[in-house]
Formats: C-alpha cells, sequence, structure tokens
C-alpha cells in the first residue's frame, strides 16, 4: 500500500508538467476510448449485474449499478464537457501590491492526491478520474465491491490511454487493497493522500470521518425535503414532487419527505396521492395526513431515513415555520425546496434553512455537477468548509501565494 501511495505521490509532480491543452487532449482519447471499448464495458458490468441480482441488491441500487450504450456514451460525454472547462489551475485568483512594495498573486494549484470512496455507480470512476485529471490531481479510487468488475474495465481503459500518452497509469488507479482494510489504511495515509472524499451511506461516512487523519470533505446523506406552501401553484407543486421523488428514487437529492401546509393539503394531498400510486410510491404520512389520504403512518424514523427508493414521507404542517423546524430537525443539509409563489415566504425559507442548495418551486433533483454546468462531479459536499454542495472542478483545487520582491527585508 505504501509504496503504491509513494508511486501515485510521485505521479503528482509529471501531472503538473502537463499543459491545459494538453490534459484536453488526453481527456477527449479518454471520451473516444470509453466509446471504443463499449461491448468490453458492458460485459463487465454485465457480471456485476449479476452478482448484484444473486445478491439480492434492490432495485435502486441496480440501477445505479447498471450500464448500457447510452449511459457509456453519456460518461464519454461529461469527460468531454470536462476537458472544455477552463483549466482551473494556475490562475491568478487576486494580485496586490503591499506597502513594502512586494507583489502578491494568489494563484490556484491542485491539491495533490485525491483518495475517493464511493458505491454503486460505474460512472463515478470516470468522472471523477476526469475531473481530477483535469485540476493535475492524482486520483486513487476505492469503488463499491458490487461494482467490482466494472470499475476495473473503465479504469484500464483510461489507464491505457495514460501509456499511450507515456504517463503513469497511477495518475488513475483503484486501491489494490479494496478490503475495509485497505480503506482503514487508505485515510491514514497523509504522507502520500492529501485529501479524502467519502460518497455513500452514513456508515461508510462515520467510519472515515471518525478514522482518518487525512483530510475529509464528506459527501453524507441526502435526506431532501420539499414544501407546498399555501400560496403555491398546485399544478407546478404536483409536477415538482413527483419529480423529486419518483425521476430516479435511488439518488440522493431525490426527495425523501414531503411537507403540506395544513391550509391546502386537503385539496393537494389527493391530487399528489393519484399521481405517486400511479409511480407505485409506499407513501407515509402523520395523523393529519391519514385523515385525508389513505397512507400508512409515518414516524420519526421515516422521517429520518434516507431511502434512496421509491417511498415518501409526509407531513402536514401549519405554515413555513413549522416546515423551517421540521428541515432544521430532520435535514442532512443537502437540498430543500419550497414551491410558493409568495416571494416574502420564498425568502424566509431561503434565509432559515442552512443547507448546500435550496430552491424555489424546483425540483431537488438538479443538484447535480452536470445541471449546475460543472461539466460532472465528485460528488455532493455536505461539508462546509472548502467545498459544499455539488464539487466540480473548482473543488479540487486550493491555493497558494507568490511574492515577488526586489530586495525587502522585514
Amino acid at each position: 500500500m505504501e509504496q503504491f501511495l509513494k508511486n501515485a505521490k510521485n505521479g503528482s509532480r509529471v501531472l503538473n508538467t502537463l499543459s491545459g491543452k494538453e490534459k484536453n487532449r488526453i481527456l477527449r482519447e479518454m471520451a473516444e476510448a470509453l466509446r471504443a471499448n463499449t461491448m468490453s464495458l458492458i460485459e463487465a458490468n454485465a457480471i456485476d449485474m449479476a452478482n448484484g441480482k444473486e445478491n439480492d441488491l434492490s432495485s435502486a441500487l441496480m440501477d445505479r449499478l447498471f450500464l448500457d450504450e447510452k449511459r457509456i456514451d453519456a460518461m464519454a460525454i461529461a469527460v468531454e464537457e470536462i476537458a472544455a472547462l477552463k483549466e482551473p489551475t494556475g490562475r491568478v485568483l487576486e494580485g496586490w501590491v503591499t506597502e513594502d512594495g512586494l507583489k502578491i498573486e494568489k494563484v490556484s494549484i491542485p491539491i495533490g492526491v485525491i483518495g475517493i470512496i464511493y458505491e454503486s455507480r460505474p460512472n463515478v470512476t470516470s468522472d471523477t478520474a476526469a475531473l481530477c485529471f483535469k485540476s493535475s490531481n492524482v486520483c486513487v479510487l476505492k469503488g463499491g465491491k458490487e461494482a467490482e468488475n466494472s470499475n476495473q474495465a473503465i479504469a484500464k481503459v483510461l489507464q491505457a490511454v495514460l501509456e499511450k500518452n507515456n504517463l503513469p497509469k497511477e495518475l488513475i488507479s483503484l486501491l489494490p487493497d479494496s478490503s475495509r482494510e485497505g480503506v482503514a489504511k487508505l485515510i491514514k495515509m497523509d504522507k502520500y493522500v492529501d485529501l479524502i472524499i467519502p460518497r455513500g451511506g452514513e456508515a461508510l461516512i462515520r467510519y472515515v470521518s471518525e478514522n482518518a487523519t487525512v483530510s475529509v470533505v464528506k459527501h453524507d446523506k441526502g435526506l431532501c425535503h420539499t414544501y407546498i406552501d399555501k400560496d403555491a401553484d398546485q399544478e407546478n407543486a404536483v409536477k415538482i414532487a413527483i419529480n423529486a421523488k419518483v425521476q430516479r428514487p435511488g439518488v440522493c437529492n431525490a426527495m425523501e419527505t414531503l411537507l403540506v401546509d395544513k391550509a391546502v393539503a386537503a385539496e393537494v394531498l389527493p391530487k399528489l396521492k393519484k399521481e405517486f400510486d400511479a409511480a407505485g410510491t409506499d407513501l407515509r404520512g402523520c395523523g393529519a395526513t391519514q385523515e385525508i389520504i389513505n397512507v400508512a403512518n409515518a414516524t420519526d424514523e421515516d422521517y429520518d431515513t434516507e431511502y434512496l427508493a421509491n417511498i415518501l414521507s409526509i407531513k402536514v404542517v401549519d405554515g413555513v415555520e413549522e416546515a423551517i423546524e421540521h428541515i432544521v430537525r430532520f435535514g442532512s443539509g443537502h437540498s430543500e425546496a419550497i414551491i410558493t409563489e409568495n416571494i416574502t415566504t420564498a425568502e424566509e425559507f431561503l434565509n432559515n434553512i442552512d443547507a448546500a442548495a435550496l430552491y424555489v418551486n424546483a425540483s431537488t433533483r438538479f443538484t447535480d455537477g452536470g445541471a449546475f454546468g460543472f461539466g460532472a462531479e465528485v460528488g455532493i459536499s455536505t461539508n462546509k468548509l472548502h467545498a459544499r454542495g455539488p464539487m466540480g472542478i473548482e473543488g479540487l483545487t486550493t491555493y497558494k501565494f507568490k511574492i515577488y520582491g526586489s530586495g525587502q527585508t522585514r
């Protein structure tokens, strides 16, 4: 493990010698290589899908795991979009001259070696590898065992492009020891690793946060809410709520709890139930909800659970203040939405909730690096320091100061 990470660290110096133009050319070659190897990637993914079925993975996890020609092409497009982004390193962020005549520049630089621990989705392998390469960072990837064959196949394609360009394959590599013990070693290798980004279940995030000596940017659970206010456009409210839950239930920006103002609950809940029933959603609600529509009982445990499945908890609340109180109690700081035509109410919601992304009259499903125009994302950070929300290419840089003098002493 130590020698592997030492090689990765050494590779970062090689990466820093590449110009932005060279990196972009190589990224475009990686995109074409993904397309050219579509069938081999699908074959590797088929093994993971078969194993997933044998191991009774949930339908949501199976959906996240699945690759076909369309999804592989989307992976390639994401790499091309990353190549098209402006060069993130070597930029002068600020510059000034001091009273002593020192010229100071604050310049963006790569973080160095980044360990990324993630679950299920094979596209994370290509997305994060491309983002790290574009920002001149070396990445050490540790994907979930359920996607082991897919991840290895994707990494092999990307490494072949590196080697074709006389670059060390360690610039993009999978952690050789993917066991729990291997992860335990990785997160303590602060001599070689500069940042750990864990994204996945609560247990993984907690374990890494509590045990790492390397700096951590958490990509924690997404316990997202949508609040339908008394002044909502109900047609929009139903459309947005359905999208936020049903479009892809197994992702972290999907809605887990729907809050409805009691002033409109009797009118809007039956409309919502009709649409959710058609989508096969398992609905659970508070007592007030159950008085209006026929749903199972929702408990505090339901309101505190990220299901990542087509399950929705509903609560009727007494206005925006109670909605905010509920979100403050149960929210995870990921994404929250209000549906209202009242600007004052919308601003109260935006100003009193501490989350990475806050929406007015839009679905929480937009919390995504691609949707935000970042090309792709390493994940969605629930940290408050360094990076927050969709963590794109800017979040993979830090800075240093360059100071130019002419003989000054102090």
